[in-house]
């Protein structure tokens, strides 16, 4: 049926936002470092469980929003001024193993102040669904994709017009290059960690509204995130997003249609594919080795 398919649809789009926002934050950082970093998930999890505890506390919703966002970038920065720059120029599998030391300790600290339960965050603008061909859609659905798609436009904004933007884009092109010409390559991943937990607790704002939060929601929406970058092409932004979608959709699709016990294991037989037939995912440019 038409209005089953779209209803699939927009769940599968919705969710698939938030993993293009975290697949975005994986793409900035291995960019500027080669590090895939599996904290993101854990900075999905702060925007939403600060924003909740914030609204809470009284604080105006802007207000709430904004410190939801900033204090999760601080996190990015401490992260990587704490653990990753100590140990400059180690193997990758160290530096992951170290992000994933840093997503356990952050995920302990969240459950200690937060507490083991499950919260909600109010819907933006009321929760009265919106018939379209007989499928509804939920505004908060609407403030998902608005807001994916004004952070995927400032990005391209930054990294097209700003020097600090280029000047990332230079050291993700020639690490090397750019250190010779005099681009600071340490400030470039320090702020690729900072714009990277930005986007994810972005997105964990938004999410919070429909699929609830707690201390543990980062570990399978970072590793989502992390699938859809890999489908895109690691280091790919317009990939990051198109992963994203199409992880969301077909996640909403195998649970519509074959089975709801099988939605978290879709993205990972998903994975294996791609690993499998197309290594470098959809937009991931092609490597060569001179030998």
């Amino acid at each position: 049926m038409l209005e089953q398919f779209l209803q699939y649809m927009f769940s599968g789009i919705t969710v698939g936002a938030t993993y293009a926002l975290a697949a975005l934050g994986f793409a900035l950082i291995y960019n500027a470092s080669h590090v895939i970093n599996f904290a993101q998930g854990e900075f999905i999890m702060l925007g939403g469980m600060l924003a909740v505890a914030f609204t809470q506390w009284g604080l105006p919703l802007w207000l709430a929003f904004v410190l939801a966002i900033v204090l999760p970038a601080i996190v990015g920065v401490l992260i990587e001024k704490l653990t990753i720059e100590p140990v400059k120029g180690a193997d990758t599998v160290v530096l992951i193993i170290i992000t994933i030391g840093a997503s356990l300790f952050i995920r302990g600290l969240a459950a200690v102040f937060f507490g083991k339960n499950t919260f909600i965050l109010a819907p933006f603008s009321g929760d009265t669904p919106i018939a379209i061909l007989g499928a509804t859609l939920l505004p908060q659905s609407l403030w998902v994709l608005g807001g994916t798609a004004l952070a995927v436009l400032v990005l391209w904004w930054f990294f097209t017009r700003t020097l600090q933007g280029k000047a990332m884009l230079a050291t993700s092109a020639n690490r090397l290059a750019a250190q010779l010409v005099g681009i600071p390559t340490d400030w470039v991943l320090l702020m690729s960690f900072a714009l990277s937990a930005a986007l994810g607790a972005l997105g964990g704002i938004l999410l919070a509204p429909i699929t609830m939060t707690s201390y543990d929601v980062g570990i399978m929406l970072g590793l989502k995130g992390f699938v859809a970058a890999v489908l895109g092409g690691m280091g790919s932004g317009l990939g990051a997003v198109v992963g994203g979608l199409l992880v969301g959709i077909l996640e909403a699709l195998g649970a519509g249609y074959i089975s709801s016990a099988y939605k978290d294991a879709i993205p990972f037989v998903l994975i294996l594919l791609i690993l499998f037939f197309m290594p470098n995912g959809l937009f991931g440019g092609k490597s060569t080795e001179r030998v």
